[in-house]
């Protein structure tokens, strides 16, 4: 008996593309996109590089990232007309920083259509924060081609309405390590929180993951584009845990 083939190139992305019902996830973004673009939109680079080096959704999220960055900035322009520069920086951060967009993406289901490798199926890639992240980026970047800018900035307000409301309270962001730190001083714990961390990507665009760790054991993790941001995420992991 014959072995099945393995499909590979352009027949694997329509096979892997069509295998799932991409419509509850269109209706919640509220849009509409053709196949191809939905699809380009979808391809992280993992399962592009196994399958021949296809197009993946990397140039998508750079676009996407700028309609993102734009729209959120001129809504906490006017929406906050009394903050300074310096606020509404940070509020902007607070509300695209990987985090808040690898929640946006689970409220969204992004995970369950993201086309990936086999290497990061099994690592669970589709609940990474910097994966799922990046897809929503890579969706708004699809928006943005195929309906202009009007529309994709209209989804990016509906989508982040809430969080751009808050900005104020979550966006002018805590040290973290020093809110950690006080915090098992409150709770008399004589311990001093070790902090790890490792990098991976090619130099230019690198992930840092953190650890953080006392008491024998880790109690918080966190990624980051540098050093400092994965470790300060890992430290609110662990102020959350012990809250």
């Amino acid at each position: 008996m014959s072995r099945k083939r393995r499909l590979t190139g352009e027949a694997a992305l329509e096979a892997a593309f069509t295998r799932t019902d991409h419509a509850p996830l269109l209706a919640a973004w509220g849009v509409e996109l053709s196949d191809d673009m939905l699809r380009l939109a979808l391809t992280h680079r993992s399962f592009a590089n196994e399958n021949g080096n296809l197009p993946n959704n990397e140039r998508l999220e750079f676009l996407g990232d700028a309609v993102l960055g734009l729209s959120v900035a001129e809504q906490l322009y006017r929406q906050f007309p009394d903050r300074s520069e310096s606020d509404i920086s940070k509020m902007r951060a607070g509300v695209v920083n990987m985090y808040a967009l690898a929640d946006v993406a689970r409220e969204l289901g992004m995970g369950d259509h993201l086309l990936l490798g086999r290497g990061e199926m099994m690592t669970g890639g589709s609940d990474k924060h910097s994966i799922i992240a990046d897809s929503v980026e890579a969706m708004l970047g699809a928006i943005y081609l195929e309906k202009g800018f009007d529309v994709a900035r209209a989804t990016v307000l509906r989508i982040f309405e809430r969080r751009i409301t808050t900005a104020p309270s979550t966006g002018l962001t805590m040290d973290w390590k020093t809110v950690l730190l006080e915090r098992l001083s409150d709770l008399r714990m004589s311990v001093d929180p070790v902090y790890e961390s490792e990098a991976d990507g090619p130099a230019h665009d690198q992930t840092f993951h953190a650890t953080v760790s006392f008491d024998g054991a880790v109690k918080g993790r966190g990624d980051g584009h540098t050093k400092k941001e994965a470790e300060h995420h890992a430290a609110r992991e662990a102020y959350r845990a012990l809250s």
